[in-house]
């Protein structure tokens, strides 16, 4: 009996896995599935076969119920991030954004995005900071406290704030300058009276978006992203992940 259990575990296991791996590979290479598409389809098989292995009297039945509360399990986890960055943009007058070259366009001083693991609010800095400060402007605090609006209906969401720089001037110079703005733009948010995790670093001038070898290029890459997380296992490393 035990043995059979197990077997069945690790089947359940093979194909979240499969999955997982295709539904990745669909968002990137086509981006036609959303994330709400993608959870309601692993959970629809993850759901069946757990309804398939469970007893009663109708295999079928239980087959059709397991799939059916599989998709509503699956789908609610995909629609919960992409219902963050809609309402994320909405408030920010703007629209979703998942453009991969999106950043490289000047004029997009304020990008929303998302994939299946965040929803990331990117913010340039000549639109958040003053020449050679830390504290976000006043238009720009009206923007944090917009996005701090929308985290109040996801208090379970975490919440990280990651500061970038040019590479003019020393790495330990520029990793204090985008430490102190994160830390500003994380301190903005927290002083909103929200209840989410909320962590805050500073990557200097790792991963630039352009060679720095311009000054439109160093525009650029100064600026501070915001993520939002559906929880702790999906945080990744901001400064050196490419995400």
């Amino acid at each position: 009996m035990k043995k059979e259990i197990f077997k069945k575990i690790a089947i359940i296991v093979l194909i979240t896995s499969l999955f997982a791996g295709c539904a990745r590979q669909v968002n990137h290479t086509r981006g036609n599935a959303s994330n709400t598409q993608t959870g309601a389809i692993i959970g629809t098989i993850l759901g069946a076969v757990i309804g398939a292995s469970t007893k009663g009297k109708s295999k079928r039945k239980r087959v059709l119920l397991g799939g059916a509360i599989g998709a509503a399990i699956g789908g609610g986890i995909g629609y919960t991030m992409d219902q963050q960055a809609k309402e994320m943009a909405d408030k920010l007058n703007t629209n979703v954004n998942n453009n991969p070259n999106a950043a490289l366009n000047p004029n997009n001083d304020l990008i929303v995005s998302n994939t299946d693991k965040y929803v990331k609010i990117m913010l340039r800095d000549a639109m958040v900071f003053e020449t050679n400060s830390a504290v976000p402007t006043k238009e720009a605090s009206r923007k944090i406290e917009n996005i701090s609006d929308v985290l109040k209906n996801y208090p379970n969401t975490i919440v990280q704030v990651v500061g970038f720089t040019d590479s003019r001037g020393s790495y330990k110079y520029n990793q204090n300058l985008s430490e102190r703005r994160a830390s500003n733009v994380g301190t903005t948010i927290f002083n909103s009276g929200i209840k989410n995790n909320i962590f805050s670093k500073g990557c200097s001038y790792n991963k630039p978006i352009a060679p720095n070898t311009s000054k439109e290029n160093m525009a650029l890459n100064r600026r501070v992203e915001i993520y939002l997380y559906s929880n702790q296992n999906e945080v990744l490393d901001s400064c050196l992940e490419n995400i």
